[in-house]
């Protein structure tokens, strides 16, 4: 029997007695459990069947839960003694994270709590918890790191992966990111048919790193067995074009990207505002432009598009950035809150299995398969 696990209807909303468990890190991140319980009570009140397992400090964090006394029956407090600094080292924290709020959050997921966890904590320590609490989805050799690019798309944004899981990348890594983010983006960005592309040097088949060129020509059964189209090479003006909607790379490159990326955005912010603070005129023009500069400000403001997902694990894990304010928290537990419920994980490990299964089947043929489409067997 043919199905596509991810064309299938989405789940019903139900009742508000269904509950969508999400597990969340307090302790991590600049702002602290205040910022983190902001977000959290957002998040609450935009998703009536949201709730909430809060890892963290009880001393610190029931004050800031009785301001909204409302939400708390929707709030499982769940007390842990200790916390994964921005400082600490992932082997470290590997060895003696037991007992910290981000092991703890992990686990909720781990043992079936929860459907998703979010830390706004250490990334690489994150990741290296993740690995070793969830472990990698079955033929997953690295897991990435997932987060939306805004760009011209009628949806506002790309997705770009990995962006720092991995500093490398092999061809067959390449491959199961493209089958990864193309999974995402049908069920995160609701494009039914992503349109993928290798990040590269330019847009010529000759150019790039060898891992590329492979990944490029064996990218056909892939993309038919993840049911996505792929444009080939895409260079990083791309990145925000309507060309593409998944931007496949290594963690090193994608890295360096976002922060550039994230700082470019800033400085325009920046610049905009000492621009029109110049002086008296700069200021009444301001004041003109203020509907318009307001639609730019929410356009290119990072915090609505909190949270980078981790992919290829076995559980969903979203990463919001450590800077994060309660808007960027409640983005980045929306995020979480979306992906479960359309149970994302469950699709995704379908659909790498099923290009897993496509590339052994071409390996062994020789196959010169190009072009996408059809859905994988189950």
């Amino acid at each position: 029997m043919v199905t596509d696990p991810e064309s299938a209807p989405k789940p019903a909303q139900g009742s508000a007695s269904e509950k969508v468990v999400i597990s969340v890190d307090a302790m991590g991140g600049d702002h602290g459990p205040a910022a983190v319980v902001a977000g959290i009570a957002d998040s609450l009140t935009q998703h009536p069947r949201m709730h909430v397992i809060l890892h963290g400090d009880e001393a610190t964090i029931r004050p800031l839960l009785e301001r909204h006394a409302d939400l708390y029956p929707r709030i499982t407090l769940r007390h842990a003694d200790r916390v994964v600094t921005m400082e600490d080292k992932p082997a470290q924290v590997m060895r003696h994270g037991q007992g910290t709020s981000m092991w703890s959050a992990i686990d909720a997921v781990k043992d079936g709590e929860a459907s998703v966890a979010v830390s706004c904590g250490n990334t690489g320590a994150l990741m290296a918890v993740s690995m070793i609490r969830l472990r990698k989805l079955p033929g997953v050799n690295r897991p990435a790191i997932a987060c939306l690019w805004p760009s011209r798309n009628p949806g506002g944004f790309n997705l770009m992966l990995d962006v720092g899981a991995d500093v490398k990348a092999e061809a067959d890594d390449l491959l199961q990111y493209a089958t990864m983010g193309a999974s995402y983006a049908r069920n995160g960005l609701g494009l039914k048919r992503p349109r993928v592309g290798l990040l590269n040097v330019g847009t010529e088949e000759h150019k790039g790193r060898a891992e590329l060129k492979e990944a490029h020509e064996r990218m056909g059964p892939i993309a038919q067995a993840g049911d996505f189209d792929y444009v080939g090479f895409v260079e990083g003006g791309d990145l925000p074009s309507a060309r593409v909607d998944v931007i496949v790379t290594d963690g090193f490159t994608g890295n360096v990207a976002l922060k550039t990326g994230e700082g470019t955005a800033k400085l325009i912010a920046d610049f905009l505002r000492e621009a029109f603070g110049a002086g008296l005129m700069s200021k009444f023009a301001a004041l003109l432009a203020l509907n318009s500069l307001k639609r730019l400000q929410k356009r290119i403001d990072p915090r609505r598009v909190n949270g980078g997902v981790f992919l290829g694990l076995n559980g969903t894990v979203v990463k919001s950035h450590g800077a994060a304010d309660a808007t960027g928290v409640s983005a980045a537990i929306s995020l979480a809150y979306q992906l479960a419920q359309v149970r994302f994980i469950e699709r995704l490990a379908a659909r790498v299995a099923s290009a897993e299964r496509a590339g052994q089947d071409a390996l062994q043929t020789g196959s010169g398969l190009s072009g996408s489409g059809g859905s994988p067997t189950e």
